[in-house]
Order: structure tokens, then sequence, then C-alpha cells
């Protein structure tokens, strides 16, 4: 994840503040009470950073990671490298949660930005940029010159749009970085918080959501659809990829280049497609799934399992394009 410009950040904190707070069964002493700095994915966390790991799926990275700590249990600890802090806990999910908002206090929420204003004040920040009537602009936004958005649009702090933009009216973006040549079509909402939350007996629980949209060159987005910001990583759409309209796009969901994704498709959080994939009308795509380079999806299909490279599928629940047609032969 880039540099995090979007959320109020609290910290460092010691780590044993952190384990009181989760309720790991750990056993500190005064050489490993280090100060956290951050809360990290896998990846992108570093030496001064806790993680978390709560499924085998991710032990390619978690052998990998940097962190200093990792909120785990008992049975995945041994997928962490030795020099890193194993916090076991009962409810990894619910600790992460406990954790972020620690960091990260106001993120559970989209509060509405209150540092909005009138374009028209704004205008000799942008002497380059069109816009309809009604369009309101946060705090520390840029805007790239001949960019265009439309009516009742917003475009919330901290907010980076890119050049030759044309943003429909109705639309709303938050948390985002928008490269150079995007259009967003009308109602579109970019940058929201995803669903995520921890279901307990009586309550459920929200879960801080501090990634960003980072929508690449040339991207397109249909009409009234949804593209959530990423829990600890972000939500990424490649170079030249059209979303068709009422399309949502879930939480650290990566869609590669060149992609062509139908309407009304639904993809759930963290699944990553590659280049050039082809999602027809009304499937739907389930979470923390791999979907290789060139595949087409039929439409209507229901995808449950990776997809490796090349391949056509179709139906519910998704198989090769030739078993499907056999089935409907019988």
């Amino acid at each position: 994840m880039t540099k995090n410009h979007f959320y109020e950040k609290n910290g460092p904190y010691p780590l044993n503040e952190i384990v009181k707070t989760i309720a790991s069964d750990y056993k500190l002493n005064n050489k490993n009470n280090i100060e956290i700095h951050g809360f990290e994915s896998l990846t992108n966390a570093t030496v001064n950073d806790i993680t978390f790991l709560n499924s085998q799926k991710y032990k390619d990275f978690s052998l990998k990671t940097k962190a200093a700590a990792c909120i785990t249990t008992v049975n995945l600890s041994r997928f962490l490298p030795e020099k890193c802090i194993k916090l076991n806990v009962k409810n990894v999910l619910f600790a992460v949660t406990q954790t972020s908002k620690m960091f990260y206090p106001n993120a559970d929420i989209d509060l509405p930005d209150e540092k909005l204003q009138d374009f028209i004040k704004l205008k000799k920040i942008y002497p380059n940029v069109k816009t309809g009537a009604n369009v309101l602009i946060g705090n520390n936004v840029k805007i790239g010159k001949n960019s265009h958005i439309g009516s009742n649009s917003i475009i919330e702090s901290n907010v980076c749009l890119g050049e030759n933009c044309i943003i429909g009216s109705f639309v709303t973006i938050r948390n985002s970085l928008i490269s150079n040549n995007v259009h967003i079509q009308d109602g579109a909402k970019i940058g929201t918080k995803g669903f995520g939350f921890i279901p307990k007996k009586n309550k459920n629980i929200r879960t801080p959501h501090v990634g960003k949209v980072i929508l690449e060159e040339g991207v397109e987005i249909g009409s009234n659809s949804t593209i959530d910001r990423g829990s600890l990583s972000d939500t990424i759409i490649g170079k030249n990829t059209f979303l068709d309209n009422q399309v949502h796009v879930a939480h650290n969901v990566r869609i590669g280049q060149n992609c062509m994704i139908a309407g009304q498709v639904g993809f759930a959080g963290s699944c990553t497609l590659g280049d050039n994939v082809v999602v027809g009308g009304q499937a739907g795509i389930s979470g923390h799934l791999v979907i290789g380079n060139n595949v087409k999806i039929g439409g209507g299909s229901g995808v449950i399992n990776n997809i490796a490279d090349n391949k056509q599928v179709m139906g519910y629940p998704a198989v090769p394009l030739r078993e499907f047609l056999k089935q409907r032969k019988k």
C-alpha cells in the first residue's frame, strides 16, 4: 500500500499494549516489548509493523513477511519466520479489528467530508478544469488539466485525479488515486468502505478499511458501479480495463490490464484477476480467488475456484466451457 494520507493514524504503541487489547497468550519481556508503528498486510509490513495470518493459503507470503509481530493462531504460527513474534489468539479477525481501531479509530465508518467547498470558489486553483453545477471539492485535492467533472459530483479531500479525466454527474470519489485518461460515468461511487465486519453474538462489529482505490491509466467505470477501497492493502484496477454499468468491486480486489467486465458482475473481497480477462454479465467471483491471464468467464457464472491462464469457463459452479456444453446436451 502506498503511503497512507486519507485517515487519522495513532501510534506507535508498545507491543504489550496490543497484546493486552487482543487478549493474546504471548508472554512479553522487556526485550521484546518493542514499539509497533503500523498495521500492514503480510507483504507490505516492515520490521516496525504488525500483521496478521488467518489462513494457510497465504503461507507463501507469511513465510517471507518482514513484520515484527503477527496476529495468528497456534496452528498457523508455524508458517511465520522464526524472528516474527507470534501473537496467538482465538479469533484472528476480531483481534485484527481491535488492533486496526487502535491505529485508525475513524476508518470503520465513512463520515461526510466537512472540508468540501463549491468548485466556483476554487476555480483559480484549477484553471484548466471544467465542471457542471454544484460540484464540491475537498481539501488538498489534485485535479489534472483538461479534466471534466459533471454536475452534483463530490471529490473528497486528498483525492488525486489525473489529466484528461471525465467524471460524470452524481459521482462520489474518496480515498482514491486516479491516473490520466480515466472515465467514470454517472452515479459511480469510488473509494467507499467495503463490507467488512466481525459477527459477534449480539452485534456486528465494523472493521476499519484503511486502503485506497487505485485506478490506472485509461480505466473506464460504468454508471452506478461501486469500487470499495481496500482494508489493509489497496483495491486496484489495471490500465485500460473497462467496467460496464452496475459492477461491484469489493475491498482488496486486484484487476489486471485490458480486462472487460460486463454489467452487474460482482467481485467478492481479495480476489485477483490477471490481464485480458473477459467476464460476462451477472457473473459472480468468490473471494480470495486467483483468476489467470486471458480467462473468459461466461455470463451468469458463479466462480468458486481458482482459474488457470487461458481457460474458458461457464455455469454454476463454473466449469470448463466444453464440460458445461456437454452437461447441457444431457
